[in-house]
């Protein structure tokens, strides 16, 4: 029998619980050890899984496991994974990568520091829709790139989702919601050379909606939208000059999509099985196999540069966090 790739979970709300239930589907991938501040939690989570609970999360970095999931919130995602890049674990991290580009650049030098993989859990890119994306934007089939659109908006109210609209914990839409449509221009267009923003900031001191204009060297534009007050079709649109790719609803997970080109309709129909989390555990894993610290589909310097862009965005908006400086 093949020797199976345990993982550890900091943190037991509703992503760690999604991520271990995905990872039931994969081939060889477990979490073995649940980690929370209270026994209590762990215990409750780790029941469902027959998986080990652990107490602290100084235990579960130093438990017998290959890897290391992060699934706190965005605030404490750079503490939780400088303290197991520094117990020589292998980090996934949940997205966003981080509160700022500060607490990324920390993450980033703790793993080069220790020689440790770490990667964004940006689970999108490891799709086989955003797969077969980069292949055909790559193959020069619809052309050169001239816009990216993208939107995501559900209804997030604060009761019960608090942790959204707690500024100490990094919440709003921009960070939870936000970050896949920026991803997403990310993996097209790169780093933009302009970005222009407008944001409404709640009761609670957090974006509820924010939208965002990037402008890029060869004058490419992304237009993107987040929201925490209702549900938005959730689709992207990729433009370019001979042609264009649309993802449906919800385009940042397993679903169908379509090239039109010439006008001539290809349809790309969704088959996946299951949530999706657990291909990037399956290369995250090849990774840490390969030797290098981190993935070459998201790498370093793309996960700083976006937190970099949400600082800007945040700045622009009026959102500092109270753990920032």
């Amino acid at each position: 029998m093949s020797k199976i790739f345990k993982w550890g979970v900091i943190g037991t709300g509703g992503i760690a619980r999604a991520f271990a239930k995905d990872l039931e589907l994969s081939d060889g991938h477990r979490v073995t050890h649940f980690g929370s501040r209270t026994l209590l939690k762990a215990e409750a989570l780790a029941r469902d899984f027959g998986a080990t609970p652990l107490a602290g999360y100084d235990n579960l970095v130093n438990a017998d496991v290959d890897a290391i999931y992060i699934a706190t919130p965005h605030s404490t995602h750079s503490q939780n994974a400088i303290l197991a890049l520094s117990a020589g674990k292998p980090v996934l991290v949940e997205k966003p990568f981080s509160g700022n580009a500060q607490q990324a650049s920390e993450m980033i030098e703790a793993a080069n520091l220790h020689h440790v993989p770490l990667m964004e859990a940006m689970w999108s890119r490891f799709l086989p829709n955003f797969i077969r994306l980069r292949e055909i934007v790559n193959s020069g089939a619809i052309g050169q790139i001239i816009s990216v659109q993208a939107d995501h908006g559900q209804p997030l109210p604060k009761d019960p989702y608090f942790r959204l609209h707690a500024p100490e914990l990094a919440g709003g839409a921009l960070l939870d919601l936000g970050v896949y449509p920026i991803s997403l221009a990310s993996m097209l267009l790169g780093r933009p050379v302009k970005i222009m923003s407008q944001g409404e900031i709640n009761e609670a001191g957090v974006d509820s909606q924010t939208s965002m204009i990037f402008a890029y060297k060869n004058g490419a534009q992304a237009i993107l939208t987040t929201t925490l007050l209702v549900r938005t079709p959730c689709i992207a649109t990729i433009v370019g000059t001979l042609g264009r790719v649309e993802i449906d609803s919800n385009f940042y997970t397993p679903t169908s999509m379509r090239t039109i080109i010439k006008g001539e309709t290809i349809e790309y129909p969704n088959t996946y099985v299951g949530h999706g989390l657990r291909e990037q555990a399956l290369a995250f894993e090849a990774v840490i196999k390969s030797g290098d610290i981190e993935s070459k589909i998201m790498s370093h310097n793309e996960s700083l540069e976006i937190m970099e862009t949400m600082d800007e965005i945040r700045k622009q908006i009026g959102l500092k966090y109270p753990f920032e400086v």
